[in-house]
């Protein structure tokens, strides 16, 4: 698989990585064996990048992430978790004591003594323009604690005000064929700054492997079931911020122009790692399946002007009205 680099940490990635999320809480209940033969597919088919979070599972996916690596102490390994959403999400609580606090616990639920990357898991907006919260995260840094840190957005305008600060290495943000308006401003500027973007919900929650129906029905422990809404966090985050019923609409068109030999699921992630400026994609997995099949779009051929257009119709006839206005 095609690697590509975090120009600010001098380190390269597989452009297909891994969410963990699943791993750790809110899709339904995934135990430890299950999970590790997870992570395993994909490093076996060339992933060499993990995303996780000190709140998946209250810490239960970073724990999950150091398993797998005391198994296969071999693997050549980039991780990159989270923190802050465990957190009252007040602007105040963006202070080195905490963040200090917050990254011991993910160095030991990971295993680790520096971190490889830490990102600030989608703060309250004020924070991104937080002197005090750069500072103490440069700290960090010179502490050793960790090799390099970022930020995860749910808006373009959050992307920009971080990607404009000098030690910001990577910028996380939701990017799929139904939430395209990071390609106007966010994607040109984070390669003009040689910032890392890391495009999470790629597959818009699953909508756009083409599986579901307007009748499909998800565990009620699922956050497709309880935050449809925003109920529980920001709505952009469960299907992208589509309507339901709408975005399975929009996936059955979606998948009528899916190329030969290749699934719904994979063409869009072909769709993310073919945009100028993304560093890495990472689309989460239940089974090993899932984790193989999603790697594999990794090595599918560039897709078409013409699907490139046919999908930029679509996200403008369906799509735009919801979305494009809010994140």
């Amino acid at each position: 698989m095609e690697s590509r680099e975090f120009s600010r940490l001098g380190r390269s990635v597989s452009t297909v990585g891994l969410g963990t999320w699943q791993l750790g809480a809110d899709w339904g209940d995934v135990d430890e064996k299950d999970a590790l033969a997870v992570l395993d597919a994909a490093v076996e088919s060339g992933v060499t990048f993990f995303d996780t979070a000190d709140v998946y599972g209250d810490g239960r996916s970073e724990q999950t992430i150091a398993a797998f690596r005391k198994e296969r102490p071999d693997v050549p390994l980039m991780v990159a978790t989270k923190m802050g959403r465990r957190a009252d999400q007040i602007p105040e609580n963006y202070v080195l004591d905490n963040f200090r606090q917050w990254n011991d616990r993910s160095r030991r639920n990971l295993g680790v003594d520096r971190l490889d990357l830490v990102q600030l898991h989608c703060p309250p907006t004020a924070v991104y323009s937080s002197d005090e919260a750069y500072d103490a995260l440069d700290t960090l840094v010179q502490e050793e604690r960790i090799a390099g840190y970022g930020v995860s957005v749910e808006t373009c305008a959050e992307a920009l005000t971080a990607i404009a600060r000098p030690g910001v290495a990577s910028v996380q943000i939701i990017l799929n064929p139904f939430r395209t308006k990071p390609l106007d401003e966010v994607l040109p500027a984070a390669r003009a700054a040689g910032v890392g973007v890391i495009a999470r919900v790629p597959l818009a929650s699953g909508l756009l492997s083409g599986k579901y129906t307007k009748d499909t029905t998800f565990a009620a422990n699922d956050h497709r079931t309880f935050n449809r809404h925003g109920e529980a966090f920001d709505q952009g985050e469960t299907f992208a911020g589509v309507d339901f019923a709408t975005g399975v609409e929009a996936a059955q068109e979606f998948a009528a122009l899916v190329p030969e030999g290749a699934t719904p699921a994979q063409t869009a992630l072909r769709w993310i790692v073919q945009q100028p400026g993304v560093t890495t994609v990472i689309p989460g997995a239940r089974t090993p399946e899932q984790a193989r099949g999603n790697a594999a779009a990794g090595e599918l051929p560039p897709l078409s002007e013409q699907t490139l257009r046919a999908i930029r119709d679509l996200y403008d006839r369906r799509i735009r009205a919801q979305v494009e206005s809010r994140w």
